[in-house]
């Protein structure tokens, strides 16, 4: 049931995840077109290549060079991977969430047809009580 309710949460993340992960994408474009000046010649295709990590494309034209590059790289991957598990789990999650629905309702009527039981093996205790305490002459 907790894995359940961490998908649900997964997916109510994505509304945060996702203009996050535009703004890392747009950050990480600036920081490789700073950083990169060999490989990657402007803002833009510093955009592209991020984008390109976080999807788990690869490097739009060549690898990073310097330390800071390198760094920024593994980190925009790293966010890209996050962003592709919580995204298959929010998409998995709408289907357990039929199959939990369903559940949780057999569940429903399972507890109360044993309260319903427990409350008529209630009420007989109760008149068998009360016959065995009345004296035997009424």
């Amino acid at each position: 049931m907790s894995a359940v309710r961490s998908l649900f949460a997964a997916r109510r993340s994505l509304r945060y995840l996702i203009p996050t992960a535009a703004l890392v994408v747009l950050l990480a474009g600036g920081g490789f077109a700073a950083v990169e000046t060999d490989t990657v010649e402007s803002y833009w295709e510093g955009v592209w290549w991020a984008l390109s990590l976080m999807t788990t494309v690869g490097f739009a034209n060549g690898a990073p060079h310097s330390l800071l590059g390198k760094m920024l790289a593994g980190a925009v991957m790293i966010f890209g991977f996050v962003l592709l598990a919580l995204t298959t789990a929010a998409i998995a999650s709408l289907f357990v969430r039929e199959d939990e629905e369903s559940e949780a309702a057999r569940l429903r009527t399972f507890e109360q047809d044993v309260m319903a039981e427990l409350r008529q093996l209630h009420g007989r205790l109760d008149r068998i009580e009360s016959q065995l305490q009345s004296p035997k002459g009424d």
